[in-house]
């Protein structure tokens, strides 16, 4: 029997997430705003007929709006404001973390999280991520390579969630709700470099703020994202490390000094400068000076390489396509690997069918076949 509860939730969620009024998808699927209004208030259950309306008009499967959605509570969501989309990727969050965690059951292939037990009082970041860095077993000058892999290993789910909107980055959800995991927003608009710090910024939360996880919490503590910052910085660049490769690097501009560190550490170049100012090795001059020797070298580059074609290919040309960072790194640094390994494992042994397989991944079943034909062994 068709649950009128669970079809006024899913379309009043999908509705706001397109950013539509009842009126206009009232208008979409043939149906008065007075009807759409009982619809999502669960006053009347709708016919068949309507239910396929309303998906049509919603551009979703018709099984979007009659499965329910696990409602995630112990959850922390990072963004600059509120973001329409809120209900919308925490369903897709918990259908993704039930899926996961239904793979890892039959699959046998649950990871205990390594990276320590969280903590209920304030603790120093600094310190925790140091911590953190050797549970891990990486050596106190060791660059994290792949921050994904490093993640998933140690036993924390992680979704890359492309969301067409800035202001959300990501999110973290804690073990009570089917976690630790992290949700990094891929948009293209938003720097490789800071998904990557996202990541590690969610994983700081899922160690020195266990206490802070609730779903409805809007306007997070400044001082815990400013901690949980910290322990990104330091987890991603540790001092000690850092110190060695700028010094290493004196005889050149600040220019090439803060792209060489960038990249050797996989941080965005403000990372870079913000350790420099807080460091106390530069003043907050640095960043005037940074953005005029800039100005100054792509101005150069562009005179040297005429030619659009020639510029792509110059290993020395700038990368500006993502959100402003220059010398950016590419997205293929940024790729979850055990989720699609289990897919692929369980499809393999009949365990799922390859529309199950598809619904996992986001893919269409063209998409999933595609994708399944080009899979190495």
């Amino acid at each position: 029997m068709v649950n009128g509860a669970c079809i006024a939730a899913n379309v009043a969620r999908l509705r706001l997430d397109r950013q539509l009024t009842q009126e206009e998808l009232a208008a979409k699927a043939g149906l008065s705003r007075m009807a759409l209004g009982k619809i999502e208030r669960g006053a009347v259950v709708p016919r068949t007929r309507t239910i396929a309306d309303l998906a049509v008009a919603l551009a979703v499967p018709v099984g979007e709006l009659v499965t329910p959605v696990r409602s995630l509570e112990s959850v922390r969501f990072r963004s600059r404001a509120r973001v329409h989309a809120r209900e919308q990727i925490l369903a897709e969050v918990s259908k993704w973390l039930d899926a996961y965690a239904g793979l890892e059951a039959d699959l046998g292939e649950r990871l205990p999280f390594r990276f320590g037990p969280p903590s209920n009082r304030r603790r120093d970041p600094v310190g925790a991520a140091q911590a953190a860095r050797r549970a891990a077993s990486l050596r106190p000058e060791e660059p994290v390579r792949d921050i994904c892999g490093l993640l998933e290993e140690n036993g924390v789910k992680l979704l890359l969630l492309e969301t067409k909107r800035d202001s959300f980055f990501g999110l973290s959800v804690d073990a009570r709700d089917g976690g630790p995991a992290v949700v990094v927003n891929t948009w293209d608009r938003i720097s490789v470099e800071h998904w990557i710090f996202t990541a590690a910024h969610e994983l700081g939360h899922l160690l020195l703020h266990p206490s802070e996880y609730q779903r409805d919490a809007v306007e997070l503590p400044m001082e815990a994202e400013r901690e949980a910052d910290a322990f990104a910085g330091e987890f991603l660049m540790p001092e000690k490390a850092f110190e060695a490769k700028w010094n290493a690097t004196r005889g050149h501009s600040l220019l090439v000094r803060v792209l060489k560190v960038k990249r050797i550490f996989h941080v965005s170049y403000k990372t870079v400068l913000h350790r420099l100012v807080e460091s106390s090795r530069e003043t907050s001059d640095v960043w005037r000076a940074f953005q005029g020797q800039h100005r100054g070298y792509f101005g150069k580059t562009l005179r040297k390489i005429e030619e659009p074609d020639v510029l792509q290919k110059s290993e020395f040309a700038w990368n500006w396509r993502r959100s402003g960072e220059p010398a950016g790194i590419s997205e293929h640094d940024f790729i979850e690997g055990r989720l699609p390994r289990l897919v692929r494992q369980a499809l393999e042994e009949e365990r799922i069918s390859p529309g199950r397989a598809a619904e996992i991944l986001g893919l269409t079943r063209d998409e999933m076949r595609k994708q399944a034909r080009e899979w190495a062994s």
